[in-house]
């Protein structure tokens, strides 16, 4: 019989990388500052309900998750990951930067590096039982991981250094209720 997917999340080996949640405050000004939150879009009241609901949902389903979780530097996103996991520590990655840029006006050579550089940070395999989650941004469709709604999460497994990885699958932040009806 095969494992359900929350039966595989509850052994770890994953990364659950999900999409900030609702930001409808402000903009992103032209000359951003990371430091700065009202140089950014940040999260509405939705937004953060979502953030705790996506927190709240994975620890009743006790998928285990490992220390630290990893936020791109938007305020949005810190936010996002510090309302989820009160409980964990957040580190910033510049890094998630690059997905937000791949929306906007890049030459193909920076869009083939950022692609690159994701196919190896994916193909890391997380901590022996538990799942890394990142929190960053949505995607062009049609690149990288795709188009994501406020807090879904693409379910990734790492095959490993140099191995790249597989998409299991996207879910919606309703769908996290759903995994429970699965068992």
């Amino acid at each position: 019989m095969e494992k359900s997917l929350l039966a595989l999340l509850k052994e770890g080996g994953f990364i659950l990388y999900a999409r900030h949640g609702e930001a409808k405050v402000g903009t992103d000004q032209p000359y951003f500052n990371f430091q700065n939150c009202n140089t950014q879009r940040n999260l509405s009241e939705l937004g953060r309900s979502e953030a705790i609901y996506y927190g709240q949902m994975l620890r009743y389903l006790q998928i285990p998750i490992s220390s630290p979780i990893v936020a791109s530097p938007f305020c949005r996103t810190i936010e996002t990951a510090q309302l989820a996991f009160p409980n964990i520590n957040v580190q910033i990655d510049a890094f998630w930067y690059n997905i937000f840029k791949l929306g906007g006006n890049i030459s193909n050579a920076e869009q083939h590096k950022i692609l690159t550089d994701l196919r190896a940070v994916l193909a890391l395999k997380p901590p022996q039982g538990t799942n890394k989650v990142i929190i960053a941004h949505s995607f062009p469709a049609g690149i990288g991981l795709g188009k994501i709604s406020n807090l879904g999460t693409v379910i990734v497994k790492p095959q490993g250094q140099g191995h790249g990885y597989e998409i299991v699958q996207q879910l919606a932040l309703a769908d996290l209720a759903q995994l429970a009806s699965s068992e």
